[in-house]
């Protein structure tokens, strides 16, 4: 086969990025009251759900090694595969076990999926060109992501509305169409997909495995030296347990306004569509954030809206209430991201970017895991409403972590002289190589990003 054009290149990755996003879209919606449906508590999704994020924490470091080692085409096939098991399987489930089984499934597809799309995507672009622009592509990925994304839960919305067919059940529907969803990306990511690499295998693999964990201990070693990295960095945990409340309890908080789970499950698919589109707007207020704030007031202030708009979902009365409390959720979402990415990427440059920016992401799995444990057992003891206050407080308490990140730029910036370089940006902590001095750069900023950022991986943590 002749050699790829940019434009051809960016056409499969953005077709392959939008078939990637469809199938998470149509089980947003449903996933949590599907497994209500099936006879689990919220205690028990709270269990099964950290299942996921358990696999991912152990996963994402080794397996970016892997696409290293053994190319993107492999460990995207492996990682489509099994999340089309997943699904399958998730149609099907019954029981606390399989569930379990269902969510780590889904750990491991992510932990392969995250990364090698975005890799292939740039190496082929260069590849056709060396001076190739492929900045823009990883920006329209986002923007296909949420778009599939809203797509996906509309039509998962209108599925449910029309209700069972024969003994399927109506949350079960989506499930079942996002799997041959799935079945389709499949085959036309092994159509489309063509590597431009040169060969690799076993001996990039061993290499890859020797050095992992030097390099990850090299990036601890900078959070262990730089205070204002710890302190964001940390940010994650707080982030991660909060993010419970609008990714798993939203759905069962709608389900009591509404009185009847598959109404607020039809409200839901809309819902999700216009959460999606708002968290965009939300990224691109950006700039605009950047100019009045500056990065670190910004994202402190941001914090608290966000624990002010769960506390909103938990305590206002009736579905409209609750979801505008949702959309206003995600709109601050959407704005947090690339806030908090770019503040990341101002403390460190060279080989270590990546690997601190993972540890950033893995900060938000056990935060995730623990929220999803913790709050799922109140919302089953105390009520679903006193469950999003404590994720609003553990939102907004996360502000002060910033602080830092803000008293480096007041003490750098005056006395920096005009051109003086990376340090210039007045964010770099000593022995740590400042970044660029503007928002997130490039393809690592969208490792944890929302549609509407300059790329993006993973924009939506806990759906199957």
């Amino acid at each position: 086969m002749s050699a790829l054009t940019v434009r051809q290149v960016r056409f499969r990755y953005l077709t392959l990025y939008g078939l990637r996003w469809l199938p998470t879209g149509l089980t947003i919606p449903v996933m949590i009251l599907l497994m209500q449906e099936r006879g689990l508590t919220l205690s028990q999704i709270g269990l099964v759900s950290t299942a996921q994020g358990l696999v991912v924490l152990a996963l994402e470091l080794p397996t970016g090694g892997l696409a290293d080692a053994l190319g993107s085409r492999v460990v995207l096939v492996t990682a489509w595969a099994v999340s089309l098991l997943s699904l399958g399987l998730f149609a099907v489930a019954d029981s606390f076990a399989l569930f379990f089984l269902v969510w780590a499934l889904q750990g491991v597809y992510r932990a392969l999926d995250s990364g090698p799309l975005d890799s292939w995507y740039v190496e082929s672009t260069l590849a056709a060109d060396r001076d190739a622009d492929y900045e823009p592509g990883l920006g329209f990925a986002g923007t296909v992501a949420g778009v599939t994304i809203a797509g996906g839960a509309l039509l998962s919305g209108g599925l449910i509305a029309l209700g069972p067919v024969g003994p399927v059940s109506a949350l079960t529907v989506p499930v079942l169409v996002a799997a041959a969803l799935q079945a389709v990306a499949l085959v036309v990511l092994l159509i489309l997909l063509v590597e431009t690499g040169p060969a690799r295998g076993a001996g990039a693999l061993r290499a890859s495995v020797v050095a992992a964990p030097r390099m990850v201990g090299q990036a601890v070693g900078l959070l262990r030296r730089s205070r204002v990295l710890l302190a964001l960095v940390s940010v994650e945990l707080f982030w991660g347990f909060g993010m419970v409340t609008f990714e798993s309890l939203l759905p069962v908080r709608l389900a009591d306004v509404v009185g009847d789970p598959e109404r607020a499950a039809a409200l839901l698919g809309p819902a999700n569509s216009a959460a999606w589109l708002v968290s965009a707007a939300g990224a691109a207020a950006t700039p605009l954030l950047l100019r009045w704030l500056g990065a670190a007031p910004a994202a402190g202030l941001l914090r608290i809206l966000q624990g002010l708009t769960v506390l909103g979902m938990g305590l206002l009365a009736g579905p409209a209430g609750v979801l505008v409390a949702y959309l206003a959720c995600y709109a601050v979402h959407g704005a947090s991201n690339p806030l908090h990415l770019g503040l990341l990427h101002r403390q460190v440059d060279g080989p270590y970017r990546t690997s601190v920016i993972s540890l950033n992401s893995m900060m938000g799995q056990p935060g995730f895991a623990l929220g999803a444990v913790l709050l799922t057992a109140l919302a089953d003891r105390s009520g679903v409403g006193t469950a999003m206050v404590v994720g609003a407080v553990a939102l907004a308490v996360a502000a002060p972590l910033y602080l830092p990140a803000w008293w480096a730029g007041r003490r750098t910036t005056p006395t920096t002289p005009p051109g003086a370089g990376p340090a210039a940006t007045g964010t770099g902590p000593a022995g740590v190589a400042a970044g660029p001095p503007t928002g997130p750069a490039g393809a690592s900023a969208g490792d944890v990003q929302p549609a509407g950022t300059a790329a993006s991986a993973e924009p939506h943590r806990a759906a199957p």
